[in-house]
């Protein structure tokens, strides 16, 4: 048996059962203070004790999820380590993984001391909260009593509505709040960031000032929509064009260009910038427009970093192709291979916006783009295919460890995203191998990877 499949007795795997996944479902974070009973809380409305729990703080280290449903609605609940604003050292870590929950979520729970009142760490996590901008849920446990009860009241003044006073301990009041968290959660499962439902593909057009972007569009358009002028940086709000390209309709966005980092731009080339990553997040697909006739710049490769780290589609364009001679494409090709390695798995075009030379190549690296930023891999598909992997090409050996991938799944596509459970935490250089072989079995041309570690310590047993 390879590793994939030894599922050792300590590891959770809550909520990543053998089935295929059926979609995502409204995601529930649990937040608040170290030992306030957040597991405890999440075990009662679960329903069974999966959540680790000891009257000590900091138990939990990780955002652990668990399926859950009340009323005949599903929702994912995440436990978080209890948050701390003067964290240092592990204790921060915890409230990093918090703070990435509650961005992560729909709706926040969040767990008080009902017998505590209020404390200067509730107060910090509310500012959190309030940054966050979701929809809170607050829940006043360990209200064992009517005594308890009245205490709680108190908590009115966090500014974040009603107080629902819960016992985790008993069950007291569990009903009220559930239904509550309802009401807070989405009744559909939401669109993964910069997704609207339905609507033409949106793409959005970027690179550095004077490269074309403009000619693309009007080209594209069969109609002068942008004003082109060889002045650097004509276009300085993005515009929106709904086109009709190979028998569908395409909503375009153009931008402008990305000449400077942000810090260093100033006046209209401070908010061009802003806008033009705003358009980034709007986009399902960024196709970034670079002049062959010129080098690579710091300022392109700025730019795809910014489409990857939005988790977008992308695909690359060399404009003006037709001024291109053989000594240019012979050092072009050695800067691809030393400014793009990054982003190799990007379909690229060479074409001619002026002429519309290629122009019709687009359609399909854009259709290859979404394909692969929307591929999902069943659970079991990817697990074989790990297990094989890892089996023939074990990770090293790292101070007498060696950690293992015990188990991973896909929660979620554009971008596609891999959770892997781990003995152990992996080496970049492994983390960068499996992206590759993900690649080369699965395709996933035209898009990011998101491969995320969840790294479970062998638990210590009394006795």
């Amino acid at each position: 048996m390879s590793d994939i499949t030894d599922q050792p007795d300590d590891f959770d795997f809550e909520g990543f059962g053998d089935g295929e996944f059926s979609g995502p479902t409204p995601v529930l974070a649990v937040v608040g203070r170290p030992n306030v009973g957040k597991s405890s809380l999440v075990n009662r409305i679960i329903g069974r004790r999966e959540a680790v729990v000891e009257d000590v703080p900091g138990v939990t280290r990780d955002r652990v999820s668990y399926d859950a449903d009340w009323n005949g609605r599903a929702f994912t609940i995440v436990d978080t380590g209890g948050w701390s604003s003067d964290a240092k050292g592990m204790a921060l870590r915890i409230a990093e993984q918090a703070e990435l929950a509650i961005s992560l979520a729909d709706a926040v729970l969040f767990v008080v001391d009902g017998k505590v009142g209020i404390t200067d760490e509730d107060e910090a996590v509310v500012r959190v909260l309030r940054k966050a901008k979701k929809p809170v849920v607050l829940a006043a446990n360990k209200v064992d009593d009517q005594r308890t009860e009245a205490e709680a009241a108190t908590l009115w003044n966090l500014g974040l509505g009603e107080p629902y006073p819960v016992s985790a301990l008993h069950g007291r009041g569990s009903g009220d709040l559930l239904d509550a968290v309802l009401a807070a959660l989405p009744e559909l499962p939401p669109m993964p960031e910069g997704r609207e439902l339905g609507g033409p593909r949106r793409i959005a057009l970027v690179g550095r000032p004077n490269v074309g972007k403009s000619s693309l569009l009007n080209q594209l358009a069969g109609q002068t929509r942008v004003v082109v002028d060889n002045v650097a940086g004509t276009t300085v709000d993005p515009v929106d064009e709904l086109i009709d390209l190979g028998g569908r309709t395409w909503k375009f966005i153009d931008t402008a260009g990305i000449r400077k980092r942000v810090k260093e731009a100033s006046g209209h080339e401070y908010y061009a910038s802003l806008r033009t990553t705003t358009a980034i997040d709007r986009a399902e697909v960024a196709v970034l427009v670079l002049d062959a006739e010129q080098n690579i710049a710091e300022q392109d490769v700025r730019i795809l970093q910014t489409v990857r780290e939005a988790g977008r589609a992308l695909v690359i364009v060399f404009n003006k192709w037709d001024l291109v001679d053989e000594e240019r494409r012979y050092y072009l090709e050695k800067e691809i291979e030393r400014e793009l390695v990054q982003v190799q798995w990007a379909p690229r075009l060479n074409l001619t916006a002026r002429t519309g030379w290629h122009i019709d190549r687009l359609v399909p690296a854009l259709d290859k783009a979404l394909e692969g930023w929307e591929t999902r891999v069943g659970t079991g598909a990817l697990n074989t295919f790990l297990g094989k992997l890892v089996a023939e090409h074990p990770h090293p050996v790292r101070g007498g460890k060696q950690p293992k991938v015990l188990f991973a799944t896909q929660p979620t596509t554009a971008p596609p995203t891999f959770i892997l459970f781990t003995s152990g935490k992996l080496d970049a250089a492994y983390e960068r191998f499996i992206e590759r072989r993900l690649r080369e079995e699965f395709g996933f041309v035209g898009t990011p990877i998101v491969l995320q570690q969840r790294v479970r310590e062998k638990r210590k047993r009394n006795g």
